[in-house]
Protein backbone atom coordinates (compact mmCIF):
# COMPACT_ATOMS: atom_id res chain seq x y z
CA UNK A 1 0.00 0.00 0.00
CA UNK A 2 2.97 2.32 0.60
CA UNK A 3 3.87 1.88 -3.08
CA UNK A 4 0.42 3.12 -4.09
CA UNK A 5 0.65 6.30 -2.01
CA UNK A 6 4.17 6.92 -3.30
CA UNK A 7 3.02 6.47 -6.90
CA UNK A 8 0.08 8.85 -6.45
CA UNK A 9 2.24 11.53 -4.82
CA UNK A 10 3.87 12.56 -8.11
CA UNK A 11 1.87 14.95 -10.36
CA UNK A 12 3.42 13.45 -13.49
CA UNK A 13 2.19 10.01 -12.58
CA UNK A 14 -1.25 11.38 -11.80
CA UNK A 15 -1.28 12.93 -15.29
CA UNK A 16 -0.54 9.49 -16.72
CA UNK A 17 -3.44 8.00 -14.78
CA UNK A 18 -5.69 10.83 -16.00
CA UNK A 19 -4.65 10.09 -19.57
CA UNK A 20 -5.38 6.39 -19.22
CA UNK A 21 -8.68 7.18 -17.54
CA UNK A 22 -9.65 9.27 -20.56
CA UNK A 23 -8.39 6.69 -23.09
CA UNK A 24 -7.43 3.28 -21.80
CA UNK A 25 -5.07 0.89 -23.57
CA UNK A 26 -2.38 3.32 -24.77
CA UNK A 27 1.13 2.45 -25.90
CA UNK A 28 4.25 4.20 -24.60
CA UNK A 29 4.37 6.27 -27.79
CA UNK A 30 0.71 7.26 -27.38
CA UNK A 31 1.29 8.44 -23.82
CA UNK A 32 4.40 10.42 -24.72
CA UNK A 33 2.52 12.24 -27.48
CA UNK A 34 -0.57 12.77 -25.33
CA UNK A 35 1.32 14.28 -22.40
CA UNK A 36 4.21 15.89 -24.30
CA UNK A 37 6.67 14.15 -21.98
CA UNK A 38 10.05 12.59 -22.74
CA UNK A 39 9.97 8.87 -23.43
CA UNK A 40 12.41 8.16 -20.60
CA UNK A 41 10.28 10.09 -18.09
CA UNK A 42 7.10 8.30 -19.13
CA UNK A 43 8.84 4.93 -18.94
CA UNK A 44 10.07 5.61 -15.42
CA UNK A 45 6.65 6.81 -14.26
CA UNK A 46 4.94 3.77 -15.81
CA UNK A 47 7.38 1.44 -14.06
CA UNK A 48 6.45 2.98 -10.69
CA UNK A 49 2.72 2.81 -11.45
CA UNK A 50 2.98 -0.79 -12.63
CA UNK A 51 4.96 -1.80 -9.53
CA UNK A 52 2.20 -0.25 -7.40
CA UNK A 53 -0.45 -2.15 -9.36
CA UNK A 54 -2.13 1.02 -10.62
CA UNK A 55 -1.25 0.23 -14.23
CA UNK A 56 -1.34 -3.14 -15.90
CA UNK A 57 -0.15 -4.10 -19.38
CA UNK A 58 -1.09 -6.45 -22.18
CA UNK A 59 0.44 -7.28 -25.55
CA UNK A 60 -1.36 -6.58 -28.80
CA UNK A 61 0.90 -7.92 -31.50
CA UNK A 62 4.20 -6.09 -31.11
CA UNK A 63 2.67 -3.27 -29.07
CA UNK A 64 2.59 -3.12 -25.28
CA UNK A 65 -0.61 -1.42 -24.14
CA UNK A 66 -1.14 0.16 -20.73
CA UNK A 67 -4.38 0.03 -18.75
CA UNK A 68 -5.67 1.54 -15.55
CA UNK A 69 -6.15 -0.90 -12.70
CA UNK A 70 -8.44 0.30 -9.89
CA UNK A 71 -7.85 -2.67 -7.55
CA UNK A 72 -5.29 -0.83 -5.34
CA UNK A 73 -7.64 2.15 -5.05
CA UNK A 74 -10.44 -0.19 -4.02
CA UNK A 75 -8.19 -1.72 -1.35
CA UNK A 76 -7.27 1.69 0.08
CA UNK A 77 -10.87 2.80 0.05
CA UNK A 78 -12.11 -0.28 1.91
CA UNK A 79 -9.32 -0.07 4.51
CA UNK A 80 -9.38 3.66 5.26
CA UNK A 81 -12.53 5.40 4.04
CA UNK A 82 -14.80 3.55 6.45
CA UNK A 83 -12.61 4.57 9.42
CA UNK A 84 -12.16 8.28 8.88
CA UNK A 85 -14.32 11.23 8.00
CA UNK A 86 -14.73 11.33 4.22
CA UNK A 87 -14.01 15.04 4.12
CA UNK A 88 -10.43 14.36 5.15
CA UNK A 89 -9.85 12.01 2.28
CA UNK A 90 -11.87 13.76 -0.41
CA UNK A 91 -8.91 13.69 -2.80
CA UNK A 92 -8.71 9.93 -2.52
CA UNK A 93 -12.41 9.35 -2.99
CA UNK A 94 -12.48 11.74 -5.94
CA UNK A 95 -9.63 9.78 -7.51
CA UNK A 96 -11.40 6.50 -6.86
CA UNK A 97 -14.56 7.83 -8.48
CA UNK A 98 -12.62 9.14 -11.46
CA UNK A 99 -10.86 5.84 -12.02
CA UNK A 100 -14.12 3.93 -11.82
CA UNK A 101 -16.07 6.15 -14.20
CA UNK A 102 -17.04 4.07 -17.22
CA UNK A 103 -15.65 6.42 -19.88
CA UNK A 104 -13.61 3.67 -21.49
CA UNK A 105 -14.55 1.39 -24.34
CA UNK A 106 -13.44 -1.55 -22.24
CA UNK A 107 -13.05 -2.62 -18.63
CA UNK A 108 -9.65 -3.87 -17.43
CA UNK A 109 -8.91 -5.12 -13.92
CA UNK A 110 -5.89 -6.91 -12.46
CA UNK A 111 -5.69 -8.64 -9.10
CA UNK A 112 -3.20 -10.95 -7.39
CA UNK A 113 -4.48 -14.07 -5.65
CA UNK A 114 -2.64 -16.49 -3.39
CA UNK A 115 -3.60 -19.67 -5.23
CA UNK A 116 -2.50 -21.86 -8.13
CA UNK A 117 -3.39 -21.40 -11.83
CA UNK A 118 -5.22 -24.73 -11.74
CA UNK A 119 -7.38 -23.76 -8.77
CA UNK A 120 -8.13 -20.37 -10.30
CA UNK A 121 -9.14 -22.02 -13.59
CA UNK A 122 -11.49 -24.29 -11.67
CA UNK A 123 -12.94 -21.29 -9.87
CA UNK A 124 -13.71 -19.67 -13.24
CA UNK A 125 -15.25 -22.76 -14.85
CA UNK A 126 -16.84 -24.92 -12.12
CA UNK A 127 -20.53 -23.94 -11.77
CA UNK A 128 -20.59 -24.91 -8.08
CA UNK A 129 -17.61 -22.59 -7.51
CA UNK A 130 -18.90 -19.65 -9.55
CA UNK A 131 -22.18 -19.81 -7.65
CA UNK A 132 -20.35 -19.27 -4.33
CA UNK A 133 -18.61 -16.00 -5.20
CA UNK A 134 -20.77 -14.74 -8.09
CA UNK A 135 -24.27 -16.09 -7.55
CA UNK A 136 -24.13 -17.37 -11.14
CA UNK A 137 -23.67 -20.90 -12.49
CA UNK A 138 -21.70 -21.12 -15.75
CA UNK A 139 -22.20 -24.42 -17.57
CA UNK A 140 -20.10 -25.50 -20.55
CA UNK A 141 -17.60 -28.15 -21.60
CA UNK A 142 -15.26 -25.17 -22.13
CA UNK A 143 -14.20 -26.20 -25.60
CA UNK A 144 -13.79 -23.41 -28.17
CA UNK A 145 -17.10 -22.84 -29.92
CA UNK A 146 -19.16 -24.58 -27.23
CA UNK A 147 -22.25 -22.91 -25.85
CA UNK A 148 -22.12 -21.30 -22.42
CA UNK A 149 -25.27 -21.58 -20.32
CA UNK A 150 -25.79 -18.87 -17.69
CA UNK A 151 -28.01 -19.64 -14.67
CA UNK A 152 -28.86 -16.92 -12.17
CA UNK A 153 -31.71 -16.54 -9.68
CA UNK A 154 -33.74 -19.26 -11.31
CA UNK A 155 -33.30 -17.82 -14.82
CA UNK A 156 -31.48 -19.92 -17.43
CA UNK A 157 -29.93 -18.03 -20.34
CA UNK A 158 -28.79 -20.05 -23.35
CA UNK A 159 -28.09 -18.48 -26.74
CA UNK A 160 -26.27 -19.70 -29.89
CA UNK A 161 -24.02 -16.61 -29.73
CA UNK A 162 -23.21 -17.11 -26.04
CA UNK A 163 -20.11 -19.24 -26.58
CA UNK A 164 -16.53 -20.01 -25.54
CA UNK A 165 -14.06 -18.06 -27.71
CA UNK A 166 -10.71 -19.18 -26.24
CA UNK A 167 -9.86 -21.98 -23.83
CA UNK A 168 -6.24 -22.62 -22.88
CA UNK A 169 -6.25 -24.08 -19.36
CA UNK A 170 -4.96 -22.87 -17.02
CA UNK A 171 -3.73 -19.74 -18.79
CA UNK A 172 -6.43 -18.01 -20.82
CA UNK A 173 -10.21 -18.13 -21.07
CA UNK A 174 -12.54 -15.96 -23.15
CA UNK A 175 -16.25 -16.08 -23.85
CA UNK A 176 -19.02 -13.87 -25.15
CA UNK A 177 -21.11 -12.27 -22.45
CA UNK A 178 -24.61 -13.39 -21.63
CA UNK A 179 -27.78 -12.36 -23.42
CA UNK A 180 -29.95 -9.72 -21.76
CA UNK A 181 -33.33 -11.40 -21.86
CA UNK A 182 -36.57 -9.90 -20.48
CA UNK A 183 -36.55 -12.63 -17.81
CA UNK A 184 -33.06 -11.63 -16.69
CA UNK A 185 -33.99 -7.95 -16.63
CA UNK A 186 -37.05 -8.60 -14.48
CA UNK A 187 -35.05 -10.76 -12.07
CA UNK A 188 -32.37 -8.12 -11.39
CA UNK A 189 -34.78 -5.18 -11.37
CA UNK A 190 -34.01 -3.56 -14.73
CA UNK A 191 -36.76 -1.62 -16.48
CA UNK A 192 -38.05 -3.00 -19.76
CA UNK A 193 -36.50 -0.03 -21.56
CA UNK A 194 -33.06 -0.58 -20.04
CA UNK A 195 -33.12 -4.32 -20.73
CA UNK A 196 -34.10 -3.66 -24.35
CA UNK A 197 -31.32 -1.08 -24.76
CA UNK A 198 -28.72 -3.50 -23.37
CA UNK A 199 -29.99 -6.34 -25.53
CA UNK A 200 -29.72 -4.14 -28.63
CA UNK A 201 -25.98 -3.56 -28.13
CA UNK A 202 -23.35 -5.68 -29.91
CA UNK A 203 -22.43 -8.64 -27.73
CA UNK A 204 -19.38 -7.96 -25.56
CA UNK A 205 -16.76 -10.48 -24.50
CA UNK A 206 -14.78 -11.14 -21.34
CA UNK A 207 -11.23 -12.53 -21.22
CA UNK A 208 -9.32 -13.92 -18.25
CA UNK A 209 -5.52 -14.09 -18.39
CA UNK A 210 -3.82 -16.18 -15.69
CA UNK A 211 -0.11 -15.84 -14.94
CA UNK A 212 1.71 -17.64 -12.09
CA UNK A 213 3.96 -15.42 -9.98
CA UNK A 214 5.57 -17.53 -7.27
CA UNK A 215 3.02 -18.24 -4.53
CA UNK A 216 0.48 -15.95 -6.20
CA UNK A 217 -1.36 -15.78 -9.50
CA UNK A 218 -1.91 -12.62 -11.52
CA UNK A 219 -5.44 -12.49 -12.90
CA UNK A 220 -6.19 -9.89 -15.55
CA UNK A 221 -9.80 -9.46 -16.65
CA UNK A 222 -10.55 -7.60 -19.87
CA UNK A 223 -14.19 -7.00 -20.78
CA UNK A 224 -14.51 -5.24 -24.13
CA UNK A 225 -16.55 -4.82 -27.28
CA UNK A 226 -18.74 -1.96 -26.05
CA UNK A 227 -20.18 0.71 -28.35
CA UNK A 228 -20.07 4.41 -27.50
CA UNK A 229 -22.73 5.23 -24.94
CA UNK A 230 -23.02 1.60 -23.83
CA UNK A 231 -25.59 0.83 -21.15
CA UNK A 232 -23.79 -2.41 -20.29
CA UNK A 233 -20.33 -0.96 -19.60
CA UNK A 234 -21.18 1.13 -16.50
CA UNK A 235 -22.91 -1.86 -14.96
CA UNK A 236 -20.14 -4.39 -15.52
CA UNK A 237 -17.59 -1.75 -14.38
CA UNK A 238 -19.36 -1.62 -11.04
CA UNK A 239 -19.96 -5.35 -10.81
CA UNK A 240 -16.62 -6.93 -11.68
CA UNK A 241 -14.55 -5.43 -8.79
CA UNK A 242 -16.97 -6.85 -6.22
CA UNK A 243 -17.07 -10.26 -7.90
CA UNK A 244 -13.28 -10.48 -8.18
CA UNK A 245 -12.83 -9.39 -4.55
CA UNK A 246 -15.20 -12.19 -3.54
CA UNK A 247 -13.31 -14.66 -5.76
CA UNK A 248 -9.98 -13.67 -4.19
CA UNK A 249 -11.36 -13.99 -0.65
CA UNK A 250 -12.87 -17.40 -1.36
CA UNK A 251 -9.68 -18.82 -2.87
CA UNK A 252 -7.46 -17.43 -0.11
CA UNK A 253 -9.64 -18.14 2.93
CA UNK A 254 -12.07 -20.85 1.86
CA UNK A 255 -15.05 -18.61 2.49
CA UNK A 256 -16.58 -15.81 0.38
CA UNK A 257 -17.20 -12.30 1.64
CA UNK A 258 -20.27 -11.71 3.87
CA UNK A 259 -23.38 -12.81 2.03
CA UNK A 260 -24.72 -10.32 -0.49
CA UNK A 261 -25.89 -10.52 -4.06
CA UNK A 262 -22.93 -10.14 -6.37
CA UNK A 263 -23.56 -9.92 -10.09
CA UNK A 264 -22.34 -8.12 -13.17
CA UNK A 265 -25.39 -5.94 -13.66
Amino acid sequence: MDDVFKALADPGRRRLLDSLNARNGQSLRDLCAELDMARQSVSKHLAVLEAAGLVTTAREGRRKLHYLNVAPIDAISERWISRYHRGRVRALTDLKSALEEPNMAEFVYTTYIKTTPEDLWRALTDPAFTRRYWGVELRSDWEVGSQLVWEQRGVTIADPEQVVLESDPPRRLSYTFHTFTPEFGATVGFSDELTAAMAAEPRSKVTFEIEPLGPKVRLMVVHDGFPEGSQVLPRISGGWPAILANLKTLLETGEPLPAETLSVR
